[in-house]
């Protein structure tokens, strides 16, 4: 087991700059460590991270990868963003050196107890809603991780939070060999980056790792609802610890009840933690899609588990309108919704955002190609979309498995696919962005996808 904490003298690489690379050098620096960074991209197009690291000594590698530089290192640490599967990193690892991800390192440096919020969807709106409860209820928390902020900015600051609440991805867990979280919360499971994993079974045994290392005072959180995560709940290592479920479904009520758990029954949520059964009302909720009830329920299972009050669940239960390019509403025009899903970059995501809508939706939909199986989603298409909107690089594909399933229109550009949707659409429509994929064919993410797609339709008349 590798001493991530003693590393005075020693070599570390970072591959990957960003806000990552940044927050990691000044962490490793102050460690005592010799620290050189390594990464693709030309100083020219890394001058906004470089300035920020004006008076922290390190060596740079940029521009291209010096394999000699790596076989130098006693330590490694990829940007979430790095596949560990180059060749390069396989052959650093037959010479010795230690590789591992930044969150795994990071982690290492955490003494207080740590939520890890895993799942194909739902992870940060879950997250999200779990700092909020926290909040309104005084208990101290930060919140990072996938989020967009990194571990290592945390364990920087010094901060002592009564908790740290943080999502992980599959990227960032396929590294962890030492993190033991505190408490785990696995929202569901479905295809996804399957353009960085061979197989779906490496995908899921990248999130299995979140598993790793629990122990009897582990408390796992998991959808009874998705059969892949129950299928998880039957490993060993998820058995050592409590297990909380949560479900949508009536049926399930007895059974969940009677160990701990949390289900939906019409429009009340029932939680049971200890002896006794706490409800909360969704009535008044303000996030849309069913999925928001499977959100709160994750939510708040882990949030009065560290001290959250019944009120501040409940408050946030009613006020909280969702996350933005998460179904987000932006406006009506002339009859017709508009709604930003651009988050929704799977199809198990395509699926929730329709199951939102009853019908006359036009949706659009596309952008890089992972190699996803879009067929699933025929039938919603079938009996939900008016017409399909297809643009950029997974398109064709798409139009392979889904187009026949709807009036279909292939588009040269992002703007036209707006503007496309925008004419067909009549009122009492709906005109839905949820991808099914990926920003990086066009966008840098896709948070600059949604809120340009929101520019767009602010511009309609």
């Amino acid at each position: 087991m590798y001493n991530y904490r003693d590393l005075k003298g020693k070599n570390v690489m970072i591959v990957g700059m960003g806000r990552t690379g940044v927050a990691l050098s000044k962490l490793l620096v102050r460690l005592g460590a010799n620290v050189t960074i390594s990464d693709h991209k030309s100083k020219a197009e890394l001058v906004n991270y470089l300035e920020l690291m004006d008076g922290i000594e390190v060596n740079y590698d940029l521009g291209g990868h010096t394999p000699k530089l790596f076989l130098q290192q006693d330590l490694i640490i990829l940007s979430p963003g790095v596949s560990p599967q180059l060749k390069i990193f396989d052959y650093a690892r037959s010479r010795g050196v230690v590789v591992t991800g930044e969150f795994e390192f990071a982690a290492a440096h955490v003494d207080q107890p740590v939520i890890a919020i895993t799942g194909t969807n739902g992870k940060s709106t879950v997250s999200y809603l779990v700092k909020l409860m926290l909040d309104a209820s005084g208990v101290s928390n930060w919140l990072g991780g996938n989020f967009g902020i990194p571990l290592s900015e945390y364990v920087l600051s010094e901060q002592k939070a009564s908790v740290v609440v943080a999502e992980v991805s599959s990227f960032q867990l396929e590294h962890c060999e030492q993190f033991t979280p505190k408490n785990v919360v696995f929202t569901n499971l479905a295809e996804n980056h399957l353009d960085r994993y061979r197989s779906m079974e490496d995908y899921i045994n990248a999130k299995r790792k979140v598993f790793l290392n629990t122990n009897q005072g582990t408390t796992s959180i998991l959808n009874a609802d998705d059969n892949a995560v129950v299928e998880l709940a039957r490993d060993p290592a998820v058995q050592r610890g409590r297990i909380f479920y949560f479900s949508r479904k009536p049926a399930l009520e007895t059974q969940i009840m009677s160990i701990g758990g949390a289900v939906l029954i019409d429009d009340e949520m029932r939680v049971r933690r200890g002896p006794e059964i706490e409800y909360f009302s969704l009535k008044n909720k303000k996030m849309r899609g069913y999925h928001a009830a499977e959100n709160f329920m994750a939510a708040a299972l882990v949030a009065l588990e560290f001290g959250a009050t019944h009120d501040a669940v409940q408050k946030v239960i009613d006020t909280f309108p969702g996350m933005a390019h998460r179904l987000e509403y932006v406006r009506r025009v002339g009859g017709v919704q508009f709604f930003n899903d651009s988050k929704a970059t799977n199809v198990h995501s395509v699926m929730r955002a329709l199951d939102a809508f009853d019908e006359n939706v036009i949706l659009i939909m596309g952008g890089k190609d992972t190699n996803l199986n879009y067929e699933p989603l025929q039938d919603r298409i079938r009996r939900k979309v008016k017409n399909l909107i297809l643009v950029g690089e997974a398109k064709e594909r798409m139009n392979r498995h889904i187009g026949d399933q709807s009036e279909t229109f292939l588009i040269g550009t992002f703007e036209e696919a707006v503007l496309v949707a925008y004419q067909k659409s009549r009122i009492g429509d709906t005109v839905l962005l949820a991808p099914g994929a990926s920003s990086f064919d066009i966008f840098d993410s896709y948070v600059e996808r949604g809120n340009y797609f929101k520019e767009l339709v602010m511009k309609f008349q």
